[in-house]
């Protein structure tokens, strides 16, 4: 027995990184799940899960892509019990100074838009289907940027605080229909979080980064250097109804950054 039988969820971005290791997580504890993801080629990557899972491609920073995912996964499994979300762009660690001025509020609009924004549209759009559904949830990736100076530059860490003030007023504003939390990752290898088009960084990822695991084990007081698969626990838990008492709180699965001293 699973814990997530009987749910159906819709996962944005999981084509790749934590998200895909997340809709792995899901449909082994018997979930089924909607998946809306940009890239054709991951999206067709996930059909080897057969009708488990429905994937859409979209963007999702478009409303009509969010609404077309959730319609495509309600049509498919009947109703909707749980969002997760996934959708992020890295500003790596550029400083406000650094910053031309010209490009500062395209940046600003870019990254907010990405990482911020579509997790508003993600839930206004799926949020009719889970007012159906008893114990529905939400699942925000937040970071240990939305808790820690340092974990970005000041465009990405800003927009992670602003998740997780998402988590915290939403959780508010849906109780007790919808439970909303989200997970905070740190640094994980396997994800390829791409870099801010207005700063001219689209060319990078951080699964291009050299000596990644080395830098992640000696940055984290575990000494870990954490995969996808070490957070899609904490995302099972938060959608299942094992946690049907918690709602407004954030998981670190981070390896220790906060105890760092």
């Amino acid at each position: 027995m699973g814990w997530l039988d009987d749910k159906v969820a819709l996962v944005v971005g999981g084509g790749s990184g934590i998200g895909r290791a997340v809709v792995d997580a899901f449909v082994a504890e018997g979930a089924r799940v909607g998946v809306l993801e940009r890239d054709p080629d991951r999206a067709a990557g996930l059909e080897s899960y057969g009708d488990r899972v429905c994937p859409v491609v979209g963007d999702a920073t478009r409303w009509e892509d969010n609404v077309r995912a959730v319609v495509a996964t309600v049509t498919a499994f009947g109703g909707l019990d749980v969002l997760a979300t996934f959708v992020g762009v890295f500003d790596f660690y550029t400083r406000l100074e650094e910053i031309p001025p010209e490009r500062l509020l395209p940046a600003c609009e870019e990254v907010f838009r990405t990482n911020v924004a579509s997790y508003l549209l993600s839930t206004k759009a799926a949020l009719p289907q889970l007012l159906r559904r008893p114990g529905s949830s939400v699942v925000f990736t937040v970071s240990t940027s939305g808790f820690y100076p340092g974990r970005g530059g000041v465009l990405y860490v800003a927009s992670k605080f602003a998740v997780r003030g998402l988590v915290v007023q939403l959780a508010h504003e849906l109780a007790p229909r919808v439970r909303v939390n989200g997970v905070a990752p740190g640094g994980t290898l396997g994800t390829s979080l791409r870099g801010l088009a207005a700063l001219g960084l689209s060319g990078r990822s951080l699964a291009d980064v050299p000596d990644r695991e080395e830098e992640l084990q000696r940055r984290t007081p575990l000494r870990v250097a954490l995969r996808p698969e070490d957070h899609a626990a904490a995302y099972v838990y938060l959608a299942s109804d094992r946690a049907r008492g918690v709602t407004g709180t954030i998981l670190h699965s981070d390896g220790g950054v906060g105890v760092r001293g």
